[in-house]
């Protein structure tokens, strides 16, 4: 048998958002906007029959309606995500996402290019 493997997907996103737990003093308790770059892996044997690990396009139809959900709107407003944290974020598209693909492996969102924030699960 093959090794198991582990395919990604990449998208980005532009929101606004607010962290609303911060004391006003600090500039992140203030309306303010990032393209997110988000990334998630799958880990797991490819099909016997169909030989991939899951279809691209069903993938990317995925992805078009995270995307819908998402992108130039205000985080905050989102349920679940009144504090929208990276942290809160990367778990928010965790939960959505791991519904799908039961092999998800990780969720990586990156709110600057120098930093960002791993989930690996609930």
């Amino acid at each position: 048998t093959i090794a198991p493997m582990e395919l990604f997907f990449r998208f980005d996103f532009a929101a606004a958002r607010y962290l609303p737990r911060l004391p006003d003093s600090h500039r992140c308790s203030r309306l303010h906007g990032h393209t997110f770059q988000v990334e998630f892996a799958i880990r797991g044997q490819p099909g016997a029959d169909s030989g991939w690990l899951v279809d691209f396009d069903e993938v990317e139809a995925s992805i078009a309606q995270l995307k819908g959900d998402l992108d130039h709107h205000c985080l905050n407003e989102l349920a679940g995500l009144e504090n929208p944290t990276t942290e809160a974020l990367a778990a928010w598209l965790w939960r959505r996402l791991v519904t799908l693909y039961p092999g998800l492996h990780r969720v990586t969102v990156q709110e600057h290019p120098s930093r960002g924030v791993s989930c690996f699960g609930d």
